[in-house]
């Protein structure tokens, strides 16, 4: 099988047109652009379009016109066939616009199934509005902000300083002995029996490598070297880029020395990829729409197990 090139949340596939968010008259002529579509987002979920006889997810990209007034918007960008929005609806204008529950779904569980440019739009959409709702006051004097720049900013309505959105980095990394089994770890908020690869933030003045070196460390015991950088992806909730690295354990180490920290992680295990295949069904592993399924799967060469293996995404990487 060849290894997909960009992890699931990571396909390109919109312009971000940045130069047009500084234009004045912005929100006028997009709503009167024929071409104009909007991404509408309610308490993380999107709308989707109906679908019919087993059809692929989509967004369903409607016309301004065609949609009550949003809490918030934001340019998303452009592509050859359309100029697209987020807009933001609160619970009353959300149920107007399509009352069906199950047409509004999460990005956890939609992305994996969307084409390369519903799930961008999908992405940035959630990342800017999960910004937007933490940001509604100045974190120098507490008064409010306001957006701007057709929603890419924020400024302060008693100081006039702007606000720009921020992603949290964080390292994950798939780490293997000189065996190549990879370490997986079961972290103390997910329910039991969940594994995936270790993680954690980055912190300030800190380099990437570094930081694996030391999360590694933090959770398991284990020395490491050989990091290298593979990819990364963006994760919305709320806000972190998540950095794909791999490392090896340093030569002369154990394996079997591996201590889970028994705060962050309570359980740690290694694998061979047979052995992997046949915990499939006493494990839960990350799900598809996760740069830790992407990693993983690209060290075990393809797909891991048979379909009735495939589980929905869940709330960490």
């Amino acid at each position: 099988m060849s290894e997909p090139t960009f992890p699931p949340l990571t396909r390109p596939a919109i312009d971000r047109d940045a130069k047009a968010r500084s234009d004045a008259g912005f929100e006028a002529a997009f709503d009167a652009d024929p071409a104009a579509r909007v991404v509408a987002l309610h308490r993380g979920t999107a709308l989707l379009e109906e679908r019919v006889d087993g059809s692929a997810p989509r967004l369903e990209l409607r016309h301004p016109s065609e949609l009550p007034a949003p809490l918030l918007r934001c340019y998303l960008g452009r592509d050859t066939e359309a100029r697209y929005e987020l807009w933001l609806f609160d619970e009353a204008a959300a149920h107007g616009i399509e009352p069906e529950a199950a047409r509004w779904e999460g990005l956890r569980h939609a992305a994996a199934a969307l084409d390369g440019r519903d799930a961008a739009l999908f992405t940035a959409a959630l990342a800017i509005a999960n910004w937007h709702e933490g940001h509604g006051h100045c974190p120098r004097c507490g008064a409010t902000t306001e957006p701007t720049q057709a929603g890419w900013a924020r400024r302060c309505t008693r100081e006039g300083n702007l606000l720009f959105p921020r992603t949290d980095p964080a390292v994950i990394v798939l780490v293997t002995d000189d065996r190549d089994r990879v370490l997986l770890g079961s972290n103390a908020l997910w329910e039991q029996h969940r594994f995936s690869l270790l993680a954690g933030f980055v912190e300030p003045g800190e380099s990437l490598e570094a930081a694996v070196v030391r999360e590694l460390g933090e959770e398991t015991g284990l020395p490491v070297d050989h990091v290298e950088y593979v990819g990364s992806q963006p994760w919305p909730f709320p806000a972190s880029l998540m950095l794909g690295f791999t490392a090896r354990l340093e030569s002369g180490i154990e394996a079997a020395t591996a201590t889970p920290d028994g705060e962050e992680i309570l359980e740690l295990r290694w694998f061979t990829r047979d052995e992997l295949v046949g915990a499939l069904a006493d494990i839960t592993l990350p799900g598809e729409t996760s740069i830790a399924r992407w990693l993983l799967e690209r060290w075990f060469g393809g797909p891991i197990g048979a379909p009735e293996h495939q589980v929905l995404p869940w709330t960490t990487s």
